[in-house]
């Protein structure tokens, strides 16, 4: 994996800090994964990238009027890597894509989403489904209604679109994810303080209970 080194032409933008919301593209090679983060980041279509390298971004932006530092993996989407499970164990964040003209991509999502949270050991894991290539209508494989009867059997956020036309979903899907991130977060660290405050709940109580009965 190359660690914050860009494809050809682009440079790493922003700077994150301790607390980043990692995330990480996963899909079968060839869907476009490369595609959608590049024309995140820099709102261009580059048409030539290596799709058997990994690379890594750091972007630093505005959702919802709060500043957001993005840390971005783009797999090359080989699940037999050696750092796929390490992958998969980094982020906090998954954007599962297949291109709307390949089914067996589309099928692949089921795959990986199974893996995921096998390694992960829980079905809550922070993921949106994007159907990329939806540019290419023409030779359409999946229909919008699958992509989204598959990302509601899954609970994911679903979007449709097409890295080359550059749609404003591209950057809601990026966004939608760090939101979901954000709200698990929250969510789990209300979870451990209700916890943390049940123990010592417990330990005061049975000190006053044996305080009591001496």
């Amino acid at each position: 994996m190359r660690l914050l080194t860009p494809p050809r032409g682009m440079k790493s933008s922003g700077k994150t800090s301790g607390d980043a919301c990692k995330l990480v593209m996963l899909g079968s090679a060839g869907v476009g994964k490369s595609a959608l983060v590049v024309r995140y980041l820099t709102k261009r279509f580059i048409w030539e990238y290596d799709p058997t390298l990994e690379y890594a971004y750091r972007h630093q932006t505005q959702v919802d009027e709060e500043l957001a530092n993005l840390e971005i993996l783009d797999t090359a989407g080989l699940d037999d890597s050696p750092c796929y499970e390490s992958h998969l164990k980094w982020g906090d964040g998954f954007m599962i894509v297949y291109s709307v003209n390949d089914r067996r991509s589309f099928d692949e999502v089921k795959v990986i989403k199974r893996t995921l949270d096998e390694i992960r050991k829980s079905r809550n894991v922070s993921c949106v489904i994007v159907g990329n290539k939806s540019d290419l209508d023409h030779d359409r494989r999946v229909t919008t209604a699958e992509g989204e009867g598959l990302a509601a059997e899954h609970a994911c956020a679903f979007f449709e679109t097409s890295a080359c036309d550059g749609g404003a979903e591209i950057q809601e899907a990026f966004h939608e994810l760090y939101r979901e991130v954000r709200r698990r977060k929250i969510l789990e660290n209300k979870s451990r303080r209700r916890s943390s405050a049940a123990q010592v709940k417990n330990v005061l109580g049975k000190m006053f209970t044996k305080i009591n009965s001496g």
